[in-house]
Order: structure tokens, then sequence, then C-alpha cells
């Protein structure tokens, strides 16, 4: 049987046509980067009869990277552990517990040394010992350091596992640290968010599947397909913010009208995510706080999430000029738009830009005239 055979059979097993099976490896393509020629490899990695197993340990933390992973609809969470990959442990979903589920683990971890992906959910207590969270009688540190040790690619998803989020907040009793601070000196993706979203982590995994090494991280380790860009860059309401229309209190006029929440503490321009673009829960284009009229709080970025106050204005390190965004309504009875004064000023500040670096070489050469 030939690969297109093959899955054409697979499709109808599955209730997927071919071509929308296509269709979701080119939108995993598209997501992580890709060019969309990438879109076969990924179909290959992901009908491979051999699935990644995956172990997915659960420290401190409110089981909310594991809830944000069933809610995805493409693919939907039976698809994704039957299909996609071998979620081989996980405290949450498994179908056993006690003694049971940890020989499971055990067993699937002895076997597949070396080609498993480890997934780590919640913050890691150091503070005496570790002894603030434990599992199966283990303090919980020292199963993840054992794990770590044997796994193909580590993963920290959420902000506790990434950075110790909200456990670690002062005065961190337990000594609640992020995955990376245990695992010093390994790689460790972290896919941060409060909760993260899913699709950053499925785009991950595949991205290894496919290529067989992680998507190029930034210098928290997180993938800069998703956390490449800030969230003001993208953010429906940046127009508003060009143009000085902003909500000033929580009901007033300009917030119902829609107006950029920077002066109610909205840290979007200090926080990289790609949450304006790929949204939650796949409910449409409010599932994001900033699509439901909420500030954004910075839950990917540490020292942002959980450290900064709510109503403190972010610190806005980016300015464009405003004729990159064009007012959403232009001012009338003004001789000059506030997009057309800010391009004239972009335009005779490199007007004086050249001027400058033509005097510059014109001076040089005269001075090299004097010497001849």
């Amino acid at each position: 049987m030939d690969d297109r055979s093959f899955e054409k059979v697979r499709g109808r097993l599955l209730g997927v046509s071919r071509r929308d099976f296509m269709k979701f490896c080119t939108a995993m393509a598209a997501s992580m980067g890709l060019p969309l020629s990438m879109a076969p490899r990924i179909a290959n990695a992901v009908t491979s009869a051999k699935r990644a197993p995956v172990i997915w340990l659960s420290g401190q933390g409110c089981t909310g990277c594991t809830e944000s992973l069933l809610r995805p609809s493409h693919p939907t969470l039976e698809h994704l552990i039957l299909d996609l990959i071998s979620l081989d442990y996980n405290e949450t979903l498994n179908v056993g517990a006690g003694h049971q589920a940890e020989a499971a683990m055990n067993k699937s971890i002895e076997e597949n040394h070396g080609k498993f992906i480890l997934v780590v959910e919640g913050a890691i207590p150091l503070k005496d010992g570790g002894v603030y969270c434990q599992v199966a009688g283990r303090p919980f540190v020292d199963t993840v350091k054992e794990t770590a040790a044997k796994a193909a690619a580590i993963v920290a998803i959420g902000s506790c596992a990434s950075w110790g989020g909200i456990p670690a907040a002062e005065p961190n009793p337990t000594g609640a640290t992020g995955l990376p601070e245990v695992l010093k000196g390994s790689t460790v993706v972290t896919i941060p968010g409060c909760p993260p979203n899913a699709y950053n982590f499925l785009s991950t995994v595949i991205h290894f599947l496919t290529f067989n090494k992680l998507p190029a991280l930034d210098d928290k380790g997180r993938p800069k397909f998703a956390y490449g860009r800030l969230i003001h860059a993208n953010c429906e309401r940046r127009p508003h913010f060009d143009n000085g229309r902003f909500a000033l209190k929580f009901g007033d006029e300009g917030h119902r009208l829609g107006y950029c929440l920077y002066k109610l503490g909205c840290k979007g321009p200090m926080t990289y995510a790609n949450c304006p673009s790929v949204l939650f829960c796949d409910v449409g284009s409010g599932a994001w706080p900033v699509g439901t009229g909420h500030p954004c709080f910075g839950c990917t970025e540490e020292g942002v999430g959980f450290t900064i106050p709510l109503h403190t204005q972010a610190d806005v390190s980016h300015f464009t000029p405003a004729a990159a965004h064009p007012p959403i309504v232009e001012d009338q009875g003004s001789a000059v738009t506030p997009g057309a004064a800010a391009l004239l000023a972009g335009v005779a500040g490199a007007a004086i830009g050249a001027g400058a670096v033509a005097a510059k070489k014109l001076g040089e050469i005269e001075s090299d005239k004097e010497q001849s």
C-alpha cells in the first residue's frame, strides 16, 4: 500500500478525510512559522506507527495546564493521545491509580529510555528537601530529576513550571521554583502562561516529532514561533493606543467602545506571547483576556505576571509612529491628520538624517582633496 492509499484508509478509520488531515498539518506548519511545504513532513511524523511516549508530571499547580490540554478541537483530546502521542502518565487523566499508575510510569520510562518527552506541570518546591510536594511517597523534585535524566526532550508547561508562577510569589514559604532552575545545564523548553495556550504545546511536540529537534528558543527557553513578539504588537486594540484612546476605568464609555486598556494596567507592551493571534479554547475572537475587556496581566513573563500589581501601568519599550497604524476615525476639520503629521515627521527625519550623512561624506571628500 502506498502512502496516499494508507492516508485514505487511515482517514476513513478516524472519520477524517485526507483533505481535512492535510489542512490540519498545514495549520500546524503555519502556527510554527514554517513554510507550508512542511505539511507533508508533519503528516508523515504524526501518522508514524510509533507514537512518541509522553510522561506528564504534576507538582505545585492548579491542574489548569492539563485542563487547557483538554480544550483544543483540532486535534481533539482523543485524537491527540490515541494517534499523535502516547500519554503514558498523567496523574489527572490516568485510568489507574496508586501503585498501578506508578508501575505503568516506571515501565514506560525504562522501555523508552532516551525516547520519551517529559512534561512538567506546576512549580517545584526545594525548601526542606522538597517535602512540601510529594508523590508516591517521594519528594517531587527527586522524581523530576531522575525522570529528566532519561528523557529525549523536556518541557515545562505553564508559568509555575517555567519560572515558579503563583507558588513562588512572595513570601514563597516552600521555596518553589521553575523547572529550568532545578535542571540547570539541561535544555528545558518553557511554555509559560496561566494557563498556557495548548496549541503552543502541541506545535512544539509536533515540531520535535517532525524534525527530531526542538524549535528555535529565545533566551528564556520559549519557542520563538509563539513568544517572539509582544502582545502589544498584534493586539486588536493597538490602533486605539496609537491614537490616544484609552479606557480609564472599567465600565466607562471608552471601555464599552473597546478602547485600549493600557491605563487600566494592561501588560501587553511588556509581555511576549501570541495570545491575540492564537486564541484560547476555539470559541471565537473574544477568547483571550483583552478580547473580553480585561487587561493582560503578563502571565507569560517572569517578573511581570504575579509580580507587578495589575493596576500598575506597563513600561512601553517599543514605540512606533502612528502612521504605521492609521486612525480608526479621522479627525474632522483638521488641515493635517495625525497620521499625515506622523508621516511628514518621519519623512522630515529621514531627510535630515540623509542630509547629515551626505554632509559627513562631503566633508571627508573635501578633507581628502586638501590633503592631496
